[in-house]
């Protein structure tokens, strides 16, 4: 191994907030709360790994949403973070396995937390962010304790500090979906994932694309969602 091949590996570890200095633009970061339990096996989870390689690649193509939305992704059960935030050239998505129950109460906290640290990092460094999003996807209901992770949604929601969303796929306990979110959840139509996940890049683009703080029409959530 040549001295440069040394030093080009080393260029290409990311280096997470320090990436600031070379990227001052706004963020506006959009956490993935995902379930990766039992029941997701075989297609959805094949289906899901897909729609996130499309999210990452629609972004890409938009110059400034590359640059601005950070994406975090948070597995369930267990709840494990699989990528802290990261703008879309640092994010790599892993290969989900579907396995376990469904901790949906953790995860939401776990998600919460990780945006509210995201945000310090940002004020720390000077950068300026837009409203982060929380998406909710999963196929079943809680097997934890979900009450206090709903109240810290609607806290949340209630003060401006995210957007969350619930996405119910086949199977999904809308009932306590409704419950958890304030925002009415909606059900994914068979397993369009990408579709879902083009819809949220375009609306990650349209975010992004405006100052932080602008008022943003919402796309409406057609050709994938059963309305």
């Amino acid at each position: 191994m040549s001295d440069m091949d040394e030093y080009v590996s080393f260029e290409q570890i990311p280096f997470g907030s320090d990436d600031f200095a070379n990227n001052p633009e706004s963020r506006c970061p959009c956490m993935l709360l995902l379930d990766t339990s039992g029941s997701m096996s075989g297609l959805p989870i094949d289906q899901l790994n897909e729609g996130i390689m499309t999210l990452k690649q629609e972004l890409k193509e938009d110059p400034l949403a590359a640059k601005r939305v950070e994406v975090g992704v948070v597995t369930f059960g267990p709840v494990s973070v699989e990528s802290d935030f990261q703008t879309v050239d640092n994010f790599y998505p892993q290969q989900l396995v579907a396995t376990g129950d469904t901790p949906i109460g953790a995860a939401i906290t776990r998600g919460i937390d990780m945006i509210t640290k995201r945000k310090q990092v940002f004020k720390e460094n000077g950068i300026g962010y837009y409203k982060p999003w929380i998406i909710l996807i999963t196929d079943g209901g809680p097997t934890d304790n979900w009450v206090e992770a709903a109240n810290l949604v609607r806290e949340g929601e209630e003060k401006n500090a995210f957007a969350f969303f619930a996405i119910g796929v086949e199977g999904a306990n809308m009932d306590v979906l409704k419950r958890i979110s304030v925002r009415t959840p909606l059900k994914l139509k068979g397993l369009m994932f990408r579709e879902f996940f083009m819809w949220l890049s375009s609306s990650m683009k349209m975010v992004s694309g405006k100052n932080p703080g602008a008022s943003v029409t919402m796309l409406p959530p057609s050709g994938w969602a059963e309305l």
